[in-house]
């Protein structure tokens, strides 16, 4: 596809633009600022061309996993601060001697991995993110979080350091958790009080899993888009793990899915208008370009810019920067800085899961791949939200964090939805028959959540009721269980 009007992109290599389709900001950053100054952008079809050209055909689709994890010392149970001789700034090194991957840094400072076509980076609360290469199979994407994690406890433990997968930090205080020396976060920490009430613990306490996934053209994008962001509430209570709260039971299947509702309302929820007539990469672009910025850099340095209008930037009217006049990669930065609960960037982004355990972070794209790779199978789970309206939608996403599979829609429990849709999702995965060493198909990574659905009872429940009834509070027992 042509870029319309007169920036044209920067032609590096398929290799080059596979990586930076699925990588993280930081990694982003790093290529951004070898790239020098890039012609403004002149008229808005450019910003709608940049989506536009993230559509590919079936046979190019892939799969980009990301899991998030918590970092803690096994001696003191507290998170794993910045420095120190044990520190996660000398984990990334001794990380990076170990894998060869290259150091990614910001102002100097160690700050995540790249290599293989994934990165490795920091949350801003030292949770330490993977972000997978695009892979055909879930199989590959499930060995790939296999030989990260592998890697990563290789590193840690002789350091007396541990890994644990939950949506929120089950006892740790805000103020425990430590604070990362990445730019932008800097910005955003200042910013989150002013719009949200809970955005300070969405930033530090929380650790997600998510898949991002293709589309071939704007239509596919579209229902790809509506079945996916309707459905992402009964992910929301399949995945649910965050049930403890400052080690008590917080009454909610995932407490990560409600800090989202009190986070920033200008740039998270579910996106009324994607399931309006019209809806397609215009007005998505439409959408961003209300979404109040975080930042703007240039000369290697982020500017704060938060609350400021992009629509400002491209008309080189931020008051930060005068006239300073938004380039393509300022787009792509201004992209990252939205958070509903499906992301659009030039693939889709699947954000409505808590973190968990391997076999959980395994389960999630295969939950999407066999919801939205097969066209059957897409159709089908439309069908089961289609009829539901914004007010179910958005009474829903609250229900299904607080409730898990006990929640409504309608006449039906979010449990026997999910039931449902899990049968689509392996119907799909069957049709695209993709075998790995030991299986003819990507099902049984299903398996785990067929045990949940037909349980009735989240993963964050039943974690919050083992952690009094059988391990009496004990916070050294429940991190040892969760550990990777």
């Amino acid at each position: 596809m042509a870029w319309r009007g007169r920036f044209q992109p920067i032609k590096a290599g398929e290799a080059r633009r596979e990586k930076a389709r699925y990588g993280s900001e930081t990694s982003l950053s790093v290529e951004r600022q070898a790239s020098g100054e890039l012609p403004p952008i002149e008229n808005l079809d450019e910003l709608t061309a940049f989506l536009a050209e993230g559509a590919k055909p079936k046979d190019a689709w892939r799969i980009g996993t990301e899991h998030e994890k918590f970092i803690y010392c096994r001696e003191t149970l507290e998170p794993v601060s910045y420095e120190g001789e044990n520190g996660i700034r000398a984990i990334l090194e001794r990380l990076s001697a170990t894998t060869g991957w290259e150091i990614i840094r910001d102002n100097g400072l160690p700050i995540g991995l790249k290599g293989e076509g994934a990165s490795v980076s920091l949350e801003p609360g030292g949770q330490v993110e993977l972000s997978g290469a695009p892979l055909e199979t879930i199989h590959q994407t499930c060995a790939e979080v296999a030989r990260h994690l592998d890697a990563v406890k290789a590193v840690a433990e002789p350091l007396n350091i541990a890994f644990f997968g939950m949506g929120f930090a089950p006892t740790w205080t805000r103020a425990e958790m430590p604070q990362m020396p990445k730019s932008r976060y800097a910005i955003m920490r200042n910013y989150m009080p002013k719009v949200g009430g809970l955005g300070l613990d969405m930033m530090h306490r929380t650790c997600t899993v998510q898949v991002n996934l293709d589309f071939s053209s704007e239509a596919d994008m579209v229902a790809k888009f509506r079945t996916s962001l309707a459905l992402q509430p009964i992910a929301t209570a399949l995945f649910a793990n965050s049930s403890i709260v400052e080690g008590k039971p917080s009454g909610w299947a995932s407490w990560r899915a409600h800090i989202w509702t009190d986070t920033d309302p200008d740039r998270t929820g579910l996106l009324k208008f994607v399931f309006e007539d019209g809806f397609g990469f215009e007005r998505y672009r439409d959408y961003m370009l209300d979404v109040p910025m975080y930042f703007a850099r240039r000369g290697g340095k982020y500017h704060d810019a938060a609350g400021l209008s992009f629509r400002d930037f491209l008309d080189g009217k931020l008051s930060i920067l005068p006239g300073a006049r938004a380039n393509i990669l300022d787009w792509e930065d201004h992209l990252s800085t939205a958070f509903p609960e499906v992301r659009l960037k030039r693939f889709l982004e699947m954000r409505g899961a808590d973190s968990g355990p391997w076999a959980r972070i395994c389960a999630l794209p295969a939950f999407w791949v066999g919801l939205l790779y097969d066209s059957d199978s897409l159709a089908a789970a439309w069908d089961v939200a289609k009829e539901w309206t914004a007010e179910m939608r958005d009474a829903l996403r609250e229900d299904a964090a607080h409730y898990g599979l006990k929640a409504k829609i309608g006449k039906r429990t979010v449990q026997d939805v999910a039931k449902e849709v899990l049968a689509i999702s392996r119907a799909g995965l069957q049709r695209r028959a993709k075998p790995g060493a030991m299986a003819v198909d990507e099902t049984a990574f299903l398996e785990p959540l067929h045990a949940i659905a037909e349980s009735g009872v989240t993963m964050g429940e039943y974690a919050a009721r083992h952690f009094i009834e059988d391990l009496d509070g004990d916070e050294r027992r429940l991190l040892a269980e969760a550990s990777f």
